[in-house]
């Protein structure tokens, strides 16, 4: 403490006190509450986005799983049909056919060859078979073919071919079938494909009356 009549020193205040304190900034932050909207619209944004890519890739299996081509009997002409009962009971035949295979995939089709069997009441008569060959993806091809049986016998069912022939009908069953690979990227994957028809001969007239077919 000072006395009386003495002087004493006082130092000047600062101007600016700022510049001889450190500067300090706090920031209070308020706690965040999410609209309840938003979170809605999120989860439907994440159902929406999971069923399209169920949808687009149920829609590829769809498209690419490979299925049987389709076998299709469009033209079936008769040549001619004769029965002859001396010496023994023979069947002359002969048939003229084209046949469609389609190729419903969207990769070719290649098919090594195709058969076609003619039978009379469950029994085969013959049968006449084809070269292969190739299909486009999403195509068609016909193949013709031409099947010639004389002199053969029909011991076993003379008796229901002599009814049939006295009513002027005979009834052929027709089996097409066809074997071949599916190209699929670096694969291969066999195939197979038959249709059967029942086809009746009128063998006065020498024509095809009726034909049913369906694919197996």
């Amino acid at each position: 403490m000072a006395s009386k009549g003495e002087f004493v020193y006082y130092a000047p205040i600062p101007s600016n006190p700022t510049h001889t304190q450190s500067q300090q900034t706090i920031v209070v932050l308020a706690p965040y509450c999410p609209n309840p909207n938003y979170r809605r619209r999120r989860r439907l944004l994440l159902c929406l986005s999971i069923t399209a890519s169920l949808l687009l890739f149920s829609t590829a299996i769809f498209f690419l799983f490979p299925s049987d081509p389709t076998l299709q009997l469009v033209r079936l002409k008769l040549n001619h049909v004769r029965v002859n009962s001396s010496p023994r009971p023979t069947l002359d035949l002969s048939f003229s056919l084209t046949i469609r295979v389609r190729n419903r995939d969207l990769f070719s089709l290649n098919y090594d060859s195709l058969r076609v069997t003619v039978g009379y009441r469950a029994r085969e008569l013959g049968f006449v078979s084809s070269d292969g060959g190739r299909v486009r993806a999403r195509g068609s091809s016909y193949v013709n073919a031409t099947l010639v049986l004389d002199g053969l016998e029909v011991i076993h069912d003379v008796f229901y071919l002599l009814e049939d022939l006295a009513r002027g009908v005979i009834p052929f069953d027709t089996d097409t079938e066809v074997e071949g690979t599916l190209g699929l990227f670096f694969f291969k994957i066999p195939i197979k494909a038959k249709a059967s028809c029942e086809v009746y001969v009128n063998t006065n007239s020498q024509t095809i009356v009726r034909q049913d077919c369906c694919p197996e």
